[in-house]
């Protein structure tokens, strides 16, 4: 199977389907760079750290880096997004059931985005593609458990972990810094920050980066005329950085007023706050990545923050947070499976 960009190309622009299904995760690349490449350097903006500009132009080069090389080193996470669902034996069905998902996606995050509803789009994308492949195959036999539970793991212990790493390292920072001088380890912090939010942000390409591959991978696959199957899973390299200036470019437009908001959010950090948080969420990041579970980065940073709050006091975190990242996963996953359920029902019984 070739899988080079100009194969990609021609396919483009000779499969509707194939260009539907591009433009649509190309629109949702974009909001995660408007969105959530900026939560990931943002408390490195509040501690002023650095300045909105340059946390900007570090957190797209990290992201990038991260995307390109963690995807060389462990592919896994898009291949559990790849393996997720079974959409049967007809390639060009498939895809149009792939495409039928992007659109309940789409109409989910718009109608989230209109009407101020916590959603993430990792839980969407994940949800969005298993509604559509149990309306095109008629039963649970579309859904690959295995790889799904990996989506569960993730949800619980990975956010839970963040939390509590974050909880730890602040308390150890705390007791090793106690006597000495302030101003000292606050400028020592203020790099160990920006290291640490260059490192988010790393994560973060990893993670969102290859669900997206993922989705894409499949479309070009399926374009083909091929059966996605574990025996021509392949990033190639034009993918990687498709990907990568589709979520810059959402960062350069999109990212500036949120970088310079984002950051007191959850809760208000000092240097040190935010290097433990970066550092938490990082090591959970990268432990995921490696394991293949597909998590949302968002959460796991504003996790890894809760728990730099709560080492102070619990009062010192904003619970809301909590309650709006549980609430995204009681609205998201129902809604964009049932969207791409009966979007998939409508187009199947029209064609």
């Amino acid at each position: 199977m070739e899988l080079s960009f100009l194969s990609f190309l021609h396919n483009l622009f000779t499969n509707y389907s194939l260009l539907i299904t591009t433009i649509l995760i190309s629109i949702v690349m974009f909001i995660n760079g408007c969105s959530d490449i900026p939560n990931a350097i943002a408390t490195c903006i509040t501690t002023r750290s650095l300045t909105p500009k340059k946390g900007l132009f570090f957190a797209i080069i990290s992201n990038t880096l991260g995307l390109i090389l963690m995807t060389y080193i462990s592919s896994n996470v898009a291949k559990s997004i790849y393996n997720m669902v079974n959409f049967g034996g007809n390639p060009s069905i498939s895809l149009i059931t792939l495409c039928c998902a992007l659109v309940g996606i789409s109409i989910w995050c718009f109608l989230a985005w209109k009407f101020g509803i916590p959603s993430s789009q990792s839980h969407a994308l994940i949800a969005g593609i298993s509604g559509a492949a149990i309306a095109l195959m008629g039963n649970f036999s579309a859904i690959n458990f295995n790889e799904w539970k990996k989506v569960i793991y993730g949800l619980i212990f990975i956010n839970l972990l963040a939390f509590i790493i974050g909880y730890i390292i602040t308390k150890l920072i705390e007791v090793i810094c106690k006597e000495m001088d302030r101003r000292k380890t606050n400028k020592f912090f203020k790099y160990t920050q920006i290291i640490g939010a260059m490192t988010t942000c790393f994560m973060n390409g990893a993670q969102d980066g290859q669900k997206f591959m993922s989705f894409l991978l499949l479309g070009v696959v399926l374009s083909n005329g091929t059966i996605p199957g574990a025996t021509n899973f392949q990033i190639p390299i034009w993918l990687m950085i498709f990907t990568s200036i589709i979520i810059s470019m959402g960062t350069l437009i999109g990212g500036m007023r949120i970088i310079k908001t984002m950051g007191t959010k959850v809760t208000k950090v000092e240097r040190y706050q935010g290097t433990a948080a970066d550092i938490a969420s990082s090591i959970c990041l990268f432990a995921s990545s490696l394991i293949g579970l597909p998590v949302s980065s968002n959460h796991t940073k504003n996790c890894a923050v809760m728990g730099v709050g709560a080492s102070r006091r619990l009062s010192n975190v904003n619970w809301n947070m909590a309650k709006n990242i549980v609430l995204t996963w009681f609205l998201t996953f129902p809604f964009c499976g049932i969207l791409g359920y009966i979007l998939t029902k409508i187009v199947i019984g029209i064609i």
